[in-house]
């Protein structure tokens, strides 16, 4: 069904549908602005993995039973499935390895237009009733009470980050990309408020807001895991950061030098090479390119270099899963040689990244794809009235662990004002 809604703003289409969605099991809204973005509602079938070994094959069985396309995540720890590898650090939020559900209804927004696919008429109805509700329990909400902190104190990020500069020194590994997370309690948490809050903060291309029984992503992520599409992939490692300025001038002169910059240069060519070398394990061979490399782009909060790996998949061979299976974690969020990266990563880091650096995205039944990878996101467990989030860098034998640490920070700004300074009053969002 196509529908035109004139004269209604894309804010105010997502928090009548989010304000439905919110009610079912399952959901997840992948955004793309305000005014473009697509969402699977309900579910129909769906799969939660608990444990590690064997969710691939879990995973893919699920899958292969889809008749149409599936969303959901893949937690970063689903590595000690595909590697020796094992996670003992404490998970404050319980969430699972990985789920993913097959929609009862499909809904693309572009621009005032809207398509919803669904086989239920009742379903159906309730969309609609949803979209030409006011939605008033949305405007003006309260401020909510929270004590969210950072797990790790600087002094203990600063002594972490020497020991894994001696392990650098040494050559165990060229790079890790080391994580501080930050949690607490919360209460009056509005996850649909705090998702257009992170929007209006972020304006992230690859952002997604989704729920799983009383679990909450709100996810801002500039980048890109892994697409294939028709056995084309594409990978878009981030690695290179630098704050933005208000000033034009003075914002450009940013940005070159964060193109310019060879300690940033070093930290992202070592992730080109290490996602050459995943993709090249299930790729025809000689197809591996790299169209772009260090191309530096500009978000809304900060600058950062963003290069470009595709290949072609040998299907003669290996199918779509094969190549998440070759490349997952991916190589920006572990560091290289990436098996001694993430064993080191959770010797130093002492929380459970779980869902944290891992993917989001869609599958459809013949195997197409698209990933993105869940960093500057919040996660929210109702349940438990409480909420976590992450932020990292890359560690380097040329890092200064001062300035990673305000690089970290950096990072965590937008997240924490969006936690703080902004309202939605009538489907718009303003600062306070």
């Amino acid at each position: 069904m196509f529908k035109e809604l004139p004269h209604t703003s894309g804010a105010e289409v997502f928090i009548c549908l989010a304000s439905l969605a919110v009610k079912e099991s399952h959901f997840a809204f992948y955004v793309d602005g305000l005014d473009k973005f697509d969402l699977a509602l309900g579910a129909q079938r769906s799969i939660s993995i608990l444990e590690s070994e064997g969710a691939f094959d879990k995973l893919a069985a699920f899958q292969k039973q889809s008749e149409k396309r599936i969303a959901g995540f893949l937690g970063y720890d689903l590595k000690n499935d595909l590697e020796k590898l094992h996670s003992n650090n404490p998970s404050d939020l319980n969430f699972p390895e990985a789920v993913f559900f097959e929609p009862i209804v499909s809904i693309k927004y572009r621009n005032g237009s809207i398509q919803i696919e669904t086989d239920s008429s009742e379903t159906l109805k309730k969309i609609e009733n949803a979209l030409d509700a006011k939605n008033s329990e949305f405007i003006s909400q309260p401020d909510f009470a929270h004590n969210i902190h950072p797990e790790t104190s600087r002094d203990a990020y600063l002594e972490n980050a020497m020991k894994i500069r001696d392990h650098l020194k040494r050559g165990d590994i060229y790079e890790a990309n080391y994580c501080i997370q930050f949690s607490g309690e919360v209460e009056d948490f509005n996850p649909i408020q705090q998702f257009l809050n992170l929007q209006a903060k972020t304006e992230a291309p690859f952002s997604v807001f989704a729920g799983f029984q009383n679990q909450f992503i709100l996810s801002a992520s500039p980048e890109r895991y892994l697409k294939n599409d028709r056995g084309y992939l594409i990978s878009q490692p981030i690695k290179g950061t630098m704050k933005r300025s208000g000033d034009p001038e003075l914002d450009e002169i940013y940005k070159e030098q964060l193109r310019q910059d060879v300690k940033e240069q070093t930290e992202n060519v070592m992730i080109v090479d290490l996602v050459r070398n995943d993709l090249s394990r299930v790729a025809q061979r000689g197809s591996v390119t790299v169209p772009e490399l260090f191309g530096a782009q500009t978000f809304k909060t900060v600058h950062h270099l963003v290069s470009t790996v595709s290949a072609k998949l040998n299907r003669e061979k290996y199918n779509h899963w094969d190549a998440i299976k070759a490349s997952f974690p991916m190589g920006s969020m572990t560091g290289a040689p990436k098996i001694s990266a993430m064993k080191l990563i959770d010797r130093y880091e002492g929380f459970k990244r779980s869902a944290y650096s891992g993917a989001f995205g869609w599958m459809d039944p013949n195997g197409d794809f698209d990933f993105n990878v869940m960093i500057r996101s919040i996660y929210f467990n109702e349940n438990l009235s409480r909420v976590s989030f992450a932020v990292g860098s890359a560690l380097t034998i040329k890092a200064d662990p001062e300035s990673e640490y305000e690089e970290c920070m950096l990072k965590a700004k937008a997240l924490i004002e969006s936690l703080e300074s902004a309202k939605i009053s009538n489907g718009l969002i303003t600062e306070v």
